[in-house]
């Protein structure tokens, strides 16, 4: 009898990589969630506008009129939220087939396997923590505004901002002389995190509240500034090229930069498990927040640049700014300064709910350490990611300037754009029966190569530290995964749990499973796709597994 043929090792280190999760499995984990679903259409949605009304209309409007598009922010806002509408619409198809949370990781393991999925998820972390901090700072140089509109308080900037600075034009950090830490970003972070931990019902009805805020007060703004809009300061819309700012290219980096304030709906998603019927509710909380605040960053921004130079904008709080050239704003000042800080801690608190339900879907996986896997005995919510996502996020708001925060934030964002719509297209030929309560329309090859295509170029067009920056994350991160993602995946080192984490985190996954239970009644609507070839050294597992290795194979000896 002829012996087993020896497999190269690199097939097999390929076959490892690439090996992804099933969508039964996925399922299983959707239906078994000990998470509380208690979130309907209308949170989702408010959770949605909630992160993406925020930073970016309140100070990344002033900053990229400023240092990339002047006037033209307009049009640079006009685009990022085209470019978001396309992943958008991917991901509201991926949300339907997905229900779980992780969000574009969780979506990537499903179509391109594991090391995509690690790097999507290691990105996603940039996006979300980076982004928290981001708009921590705004949040601390918004309350010192406020107090010194409304009760001619001056707080010390030894202890309210960053002690560097980011120079665009130079593009190298400075030392900001006589600051040391920003007390109130740490504040906020903090504050935010512990909220959280409490629980998800609560976070949720303090950011309705919230949102209902910052939408009055975006509307008052824009209706009682129209009157000190002067047509001058639109004069050139397109200001002409100075150094790494302004012209053609520069409208395209502001969109780039302000791409970081469209990724409430890819935040939205990762709420998958806490929802009402995520199959219906998800893609219209997506879809329904994009156009809302499509229209509303639009409106600020023609205001903002009417009243004002665009560049004397590239400040921390820049409307209220530029509403000081105005005699009788003083109302409209702390109004929008109230409406600013509300409407920022609702950015956060999304934010930081988001991240942690990342960490707890690699945690599931085997990617991140376990205890990042499990819920409060009485709250439900994974409070081990949220402590440590909140103290991560507390310390960079300390010490780090906004402009570069930001900047970091949104070369992630277009990273996972850009394989969440490459993963559509391929589970539309790999999944072609799954069921899909929403369909992206005109077929795989028309919205999400567009969307996949636009952002690749947006990404291309960034500043080049911002892009080395990236890499540099990316490459930290598959050192991480060399060295602990990879030994414990559960998809590919079952062995290595243990029986108390099995019973925990649920069998699915676990070469044992083969006799469990074979029907998983959250999938009434999925029909298995016709099999596809499978290698050898891996026996997917209809129960609801992973497509795990067969360590009995001579292909895993």
């Amino acid at each position: 009898m002829d012996s087993d043929p020896v497999v190269p090792w690199w097939k097999r280190l390929f076959f490892r990589l690439a090996a992804r999760k099933p969508m039964a499995a996925i399922l299983r984990e959707s239906e078994q969630s000990q998470m509380n679903r208690t979130l309907g259409c209308l949170q989702l949605i408010c959770i949605s506008i909630g992160a993406i009304i925020g930073a970016g209309i309140f100070v990344l409007t002033g900053v990229a009129a400023a240092e990339n598009a002047g006037p033209a922010v307009i049009v640079s806002f006009l685009i990022a939220g085209f470019v978001s509408g396309l992943s958008a619409l991917s991901y509201s198809e991926f949300s339907t087939m997905v229900p779980i949370s992780g969000s574009a990781f969780s979506y990537t393991y499903a179509s391109m396997g594991e090391l995509l999925a690690w790097i999507v998820g290691w990105d996603l972390t940039l996006e979300y923590v980076v982004g928290a901090a981001t708009v921590c700072v705004s949040w601390s140089s918004y309350v010192v505004t406020f107090f010194n509109d409304a009760f001619n308080v001056q707080f010390t900037k030894k202890t309210t901002q960053a002690p560097v600075l980011w120079n665009n034009d130079r593009l190298a950090f400075e030392v900001n002389h006589g600051s040391y830490i920003n007390i109130p970003a740490i504040f906020v972070a903090l504050m935010v995190t512990t909220l959280l931990i409490l629980g998800i019902k609560q976070s949720a009805i303090v950011n309705q509240v919230i949102v209902a805020v910052k939408i009055v007060v975006i509307l008052v703004f824009i209706f009682a500034s129209i009157q000190y809009v002067d047509r001058a300061n639109y004069s050139p819309f397109v200001p002409p090229r100075q150094n790494n700012s302004y012209g053609a290219k520069g409208v395209f980096q502001g969109v780039q930069r302000l791409l970081f304030s469209y990724i409430g709906f890819d935040a939205v998603s990762t709420a998958a498990q806490e929802a009402r019927n995520p199959g219906r509710n998800l893609p219209i909380a997506i879809c329904a927040s994009l156009c809302i605040c499509t229209v509303l960053y639009v409106g600020v921004s023609a205001v903002l640049c009417g009243i004002a130079p665009y560049s004397t904008l590239g400040v921390a709080s820049p409307i209220t700014f530029a509403l000081q050239a105005h005699p009788n704003t003083k109302w409209l000042r702390i109004l929008t300064d109230l409406g600013a800080i509300a409407g920022l801690t609702s950015v956060i608190l999304v934010l930081l709910l988001s991240q942690p339900r990342i960490f707890f879907a690699m945690a599931r996986d085997g990617l991140f350490p376990r205890s990042f896997g499990r819920l409060h005995r009485r709250f439900k919510t994974p409070w081990v990611p949220t402590l440590v996502s909140g103290i991560v996020t507390a310390v960079l708001a300390g010490v780090l300037p906004v402009d570069l925060l930001g900047d970091m934030t949104s070369v992630g964002t277009l990273l996972a754009f850009i394989l969440v719509n490459i993963g559509v297209i391929i589970m539309r030929f790999t999944h072609p029966h799954a069921y899909r309560g929403f369909r992206v329309p005109g077929g795989p090859f028309v919205i999400p190569v567009l969307g996949a295509a636009i952002s690749l170029v947006i990404l291309v067009l960034s500043n080049g530290p911002t892009i080395y920056r990236l890499f540099a994350w990316l490459g930290i991160g598959l050192i991480v995964y060399a060295f602990f993602g990879y030994r414990h995946s559960r998809l590919g080192n079952p062995q290595r749990w243990a029986e108390e984490d099995t019973e925990y985190f649920g069998g699915s996954g676990l070469i044992d499973d083969h006799d469990k239970e074979q029907s998983v009644s959250s999938a009434a609507h999925y029909q298995e796709p016709v099999p596809m070839p499978v290698p050898q050294h891996y026996t997917a597992y209809s129960a609801g597994g992973y497509d795990v290795p067969d360590t009995k194979s001579p292909y895993y000896h």
